[in-house]
C-alpha cells in the first residue's frame, strides 16, 4: 500500500524552499535612520506607511518624508533614488536688491541669529525694520525694509527679501510684479496694483524657503492686520480709516455660514486629522459662543469629499450637533480613497451655496447678505481633481466677489503638524486682501488656536452681550477682560470693578468708606495706555446698607466687611467695543444664554455649573492690567482655606469662630500658587472662564496679605515661606448677594428664578 499526503499539506510544506509563496506581507527596511533627529510611522512598516522625520529647532529634514510601497520598497517623493536622510541647518534668504539704499552683510544666505542692517540713502525715509534677524523657522523677524520719498500716488511696496520685482513708477494704475530666486517659493500677491485709495492690491509677497513655518507671534499680525493698519504703516501721514478689518466679522445683525474643511488623504496622517478635528471643534465652540446667527458646515475629504453636516441642515445652527458630527468624523470614512483631492472639496462648498441660493433666492437680502467663510486644514498636496482654483472662482461668482463685496468671503488655507505642506497650493487658494494673509503653515494644535482667536472680529459686536474677552495672543490686557474698570477719586486710583451693564458697574462697598463728595470721582472704562479710554462721572452710588466695617468691633472683630458691595450708576452709557464690554452675572438671562443652559434654568443650575470643584480656578485683573490665577476652594477644602484667620490676632484678638468673621457671604482663595491681590484691587471681578465666556462669581474684598509692596505696579512680592498668618483672601459671593443684586439691578438686567 503507498501512502499519499494530502495536496494542501504538501504545498504549506514546499512554501518555506519558496519565500515568494509566503503568505506575509513584505516589509520595508528598518534602516531609516535620520542623523540628528528622529522619525514617527503612520502604519508601522507596512506597505502604504508614511514616514515623516522631525529635526530640532533650528534645523530642517532632508528628505521629510518617504512612503512604504507595496514591493517593500521606501520612496522618497520627488526623488529618484534613496538619499541618507540628515538634518540640515536653516538658513535664512538674502535680499537680491535693495533700493535707494544699503544693507549688510552680503551673504548668500543667513545662518538663524544673524542680523541684516538697512541704511537709506540721502532724501529717502526708511520704512519698516532697521534691523532683522534669522528666525530658527526660516523666516526673518520685522517688516520689509522700504526707502520711499512719499513721490507716488501709492507708497512704495518695497521688495521682500529674496524677491525679484519688476515695476518702478507707484502712480495711479500702475501695477508691479514679483518672483522669487532660486528654490524659494512666492507667498502672497505675485502681482499688485495702485489702487485710487493710495493702497496696493492683495497681499505683500513674501518669498519663504520650501521647509519653513509660521510661529503663532506670526499669525498675529498676519490675521490682524487691516487696512487701517497696512496703511498706518506703509504711510504714516495717510489718514486712518475705521472698520476696514476684513477678519470673519462676528455681528448679531448678520449671519455667517461657516464651512470647514478637514483633509483626511492618507499624506496627512490620522494623528493629523485628529489635530484638525480638534482644531475645529474649538472654532465651532468659540463661533457659537458668541451668539450669533450662525451655519456650520463639516466636511472631511480625501479622494472624495464627505458631507458631515451641511449648511442646508437644521442641525447646522445647533452646536451640539455640529460638534456630535465633527467628534463622529472619521478618517476611517476615507481609507480607500487616499488620494487629496481639494477641488472636489471646494466643489462641495459650491454645490452647497447654489442649493441654498435656490432655496433663499438669487437677488434676496436673506441672500445676498449672508458672509460665508471657508477653513481649510490641510497638508495642501492635491494630487487629484485637477487645480482647486477652478472651484474658487465658482464660489466667488455665486457669491459674486467683487471688490464692494470682499467682505463676504475669506477662505483660510492652513497646514497643521509637521506635514510636508505645499506652500504653493496653500497660497493659490487662500484669499488675497489687503493687508492679511488667509495661508498659513503651523507646527501644533496650540498655534492653529491662537490663529482662530485672531480669525474672529468681535468688534461689529456692539450691543452688550456680555462675558466676551480676546482671547487671542497679541490683545491688550485690556481686550482681555473689557469689563475691568478702575474707579478713583480725584487722580488717585484706589479700587477697581466689572462692568455688568452698559452703564453699572458693580465693585466694594468699602471702597466708598471715606467717601465724601462722588461728584469728584471718575470710573475710567476701556484701555488706560490708549485711545479707547474713557473718564465717566458717577451718576448714582448704591451702598449696600448692611455694610458696617466695624459692626463686630465689640466681638473682638476689629474690621468686618460682610455685604462688602456697591454698584454705580455711570453718567452716560458705554459705547460697547472691544476694550468695553460687560461680564456675565449668574443668574440672569444672558449668563444663561452664554453657558447654553435650557431656557427654565435656574440660580441654583448656575451655582452648580460654575461652583463644580473643590477647587475651582478661577482669576482677577491686577493693578497692572494682567489676568492673575486664583483657586476658589468649596466643601471641605473651604474650611482648611478659612481656618488660618484665627492665627491673625492683631486683627481678630480673642475670636471664639472663624465663621464670625468669614461668613458664608465669602469665598476663600490665597493657598498654594495662588496669586493675591493688592489694596488697590479691591473690588475688581473674581471670575471664571465656560464655553469661552467670562462669569463673575465674586468681587475682591479683602486678604490677609498683600504682595504689592512698592509704587511699581508690575512688581508682586510673594509671601515669605512659614509666615504667620499664611495669605489667604477672600471675595464676596454674589450668589450669597442674590436678593440685594435683584432688589437694585431689577430693571437692568433680566434674573432667572432662585
Amino acid at each position: 500500500m503507498v501512502d499519499t499526503m494530502d495536496p494542501l499539506l504538501a504545498l504549506l510544506c514546499l512554501l518555506p524552499l519558496f519565500p515568494g509563496l509566503a503568505a506575509d506581507t513584505p516589509s520595508c527596511s528598518q534602516s531609516v535612520n535620520i542623523t540628528g533627529g528622529t522619525f514617527t510611522l503612520s502604519h508601522g512598516w507596512a506597505p502604504g506607511s508614511v514616514l515623516t522625520y522631525s529635526c530640532p529647532v533650528g534645523r530642517y529634514p532632508s528628505p521629510t518624508s518617504r512612503l512604504c510601497k507595496s514591493n517593500g520598497q521606501w520612496q522618497t517623493p520627488g526623488a529618484s533614488r534613496l538619499t541618507k536622510a540628515s538634518c540640515r541647518p536653516v538658513r535664512c534668504p538674502a535680499p537680491v536688491s535693495f533700493d535707494n539704499g544699503v544693507y549688510t552683510p552680503r551673504l548668500g544666505s543667513h545662518p538663524v541669529g544673524g542680523n541684516l542692517t538697512f541704511e537709506c540713502e540721502d532724501g529717502f525715509t526708511l520704512r519698516g525694520s532697521a534691523v532683522r534677524q534669522c528666525r530658527p523657522n526660516g523666516m526673518w523677524d520685522g517688516e520689509t525694509a522700504v526707502c520711499d520719498n512719499g513721490a507716488g500716488h501709492c507708497p512704495n511696496p518695497g521688495t521682500s527679501i529674496g524677491a525679484v520685482r519688476t515695476g518702478s513708477r507707484f502712480g495711479l494704475g500702475d501695477k508691479v510684479k514679483y518672483r522669487c530666486s532660486s528654490n524659494l517659493v512666492l507667498t502672497g500677491s505675485a502681482e499688485r496694483e495702485c489702487l485710487g485709495s493710495g493702497v496696493w492690491s492683495g497681499t505683500e509677497p513674501v518669498c519663504r524657503q520650501p521647509y519653513s513655518y509660521d510661529f503663532p507671534e506670526d499669525v498675529a499680525p498676519a490675521l490682524g492686520a487691516s487696512l487701517s493698519h497696512m496703511l498706518a504703516a506703509t504711510n504714516p501721514n495717510q489718514q486712518k480709516k475705521e472698520n476696514l478689518g476684513r477678519k470673519i466679522q462676528i455681528q448679531r445683525s448678520g449671519y455667517l455660514n461657516l464651512y470647514l474643511l478637514l483633509d483626511a488623504s492618507q499624506s496627512v496622517e490620522e494623528k493629523n486629522f485628529k489635530e484638525f478635528k480638534d482644531s475645529a471643534g474649538y472654532m465651532v465652540d468659540r463661533v457659537f459662543s458668541f451668539e450669533i446667527d450662525v451655519s456650520v458646515a463639516v466636511i472631511t475629504f480625501a479622494s472624495k469629499p464627505k458631507v458631515i453636516m451641511s449648511i442646508l441642515s437644521d442641525d447646522s445652527r445647533d452646536v451640539t450637533e455640529v460638534m456630535s458630527s465633527l467628534e463622529n468624523a472619521s478618517y476611517k470614512d476615507h481609507e480607500n480613497g487616499t488620494g487629496t483631492n481639494i477641488y472636489e472639496a471646494l466643489n462641495s462648498v459650491y454645490i452647497m451655496m447654489n442649493n441654498q441660493m435656490e432655496r433663499l433666492g438669487m437677488h434676496t437680502a436673506a441672500w445676498t447678505e449672508i458672509r460665508h467663510a471657508i477653513i481649510l486644514l490641510t497638508d495642501g498636496k492635491s494630487n487629484m481633481g485637477g487645480s482647486p482654483k477652478r472651484a474658487v472662482d465658482n464660489i466667488k461668482e455665486i457669491l459674486n466677489i467683487n471688490q464692494k463685496r470682499n467682505d463676504y468671503l475669506d477662505i483660510y488655507a492652513i497646514g497643521v503638524g509637521k506635514v510636508d505642506v505645499d506652500w504653493k497650493e496653500l497660497n493659490e487658494l487662500g484669499s488675497k486682501k489687503d493687508g492679511e494673509r488667509h495661508a498659513f503653515i503651523l507646527q501644533d494644535t496650540k498655534a492653529l488656536l491662537q490663529v482662530f482667536e485672531h480669525m474672529l472680529d468681535v468688534s461689529k459686536l456692539t450691543d452688550s452681550i456680555c462675558g466676551v474677552g480676546n482671547m487671542s495672543a497679541n490683545a491688550s490686557d485690556q481686550e482681555r477682560t473689557p469689563w475691568h474698570v478702575t474707579i478713583k477719586p480725584k487722580s488717585q486710583e484706589t479700587c477697581r470693578g466689572a462692568l455688568i451693564s452698559d452703564q453699572w458697574v458693580l465693585t466694594a462697598a468699602h471702597c466708598f468708606r471715606n467717601a465724601e463728595d462722588l461728584s469728584l470721582w471718575r470710573v475710567f472704562v476701556g484701555d488706560p495706555n490708549s485711545q479707547w479710554g474713557k473718564d465717566f462721572q458717577i451718576e448714582k452710588a448704591v451702598i449696600s446698607s448692611g455694610f458696617d466695617v466695624f459692626a463686630k468691633k465689640k466681638q473682638g472683630i476689629l474690621e468686618f466687611y460682610g455685604d462688602d458691595i456697591a454698584l454705580l450708576k455711570l453718567a452716560q452709557k458705554v459705547k460697547m467695543s472691544t476694550h468695553a464690554r460687560p461680564i456675565c452675572l449668574p443668574c440672569t438671562e444672558g449668563a444663561n444664554l452664554a453657558l447654553r443652559r435650557p431656557p427654565g434654568s435656574t440660580c441654583r443650575d448656575h451655582e452648580s455649573k460654575l461652583l463644580d470643584m473643590l477647587s475651582v480656578p478661577a482669576h482677577f485683573v491686577a493693578l497692572n492690567g494682567s489676568k492673575l490665577n486664583i483657586n476658589l476652594k468649596m466643601g471641605m477644602e473651604r474650611d482648611d482655606c478659612i481656618k488660618v484667620v484665627s492665627q491673625h490676632t492683631a486683627m481678630f484678638p480673642n475670636l471664639t469662630s472663624v465663621r464670625e468673621v468669614v461668613t458664608d457671604q465669602f469665598l476663600c482663595s490665597g493657598t498654594g500658587k495662588d496669586d493675591n491681590p493688592c489694596k488697590g484691587e479691591s473690588g475688581g471681578a473674581v471670575f471664571l472662564e465656560r464655553k469661552y465666556r467670562f462669569f463673575q462669581v465674586g468681587l475682591v474684598s479683602w486678604g490677609l496679605y498683600s504682595p504689592c509692596v512698592s509704587a511699581n505696579k508690575n512688581f508682586r512680592q510673594r509671601a515669605p515661606p512659614g509666615r504667620v498668618p499664611p495669605p489667604r483672601d477672600f471675595h464676596i459671593n454674589l450668589f450669597r448677594l442674590q436678593p440685594w443684586l435683584r432688589q437694585h439691578l431689577q430693571d437692568v438686567l433680566k434674573f432667572l428664578p432662585l
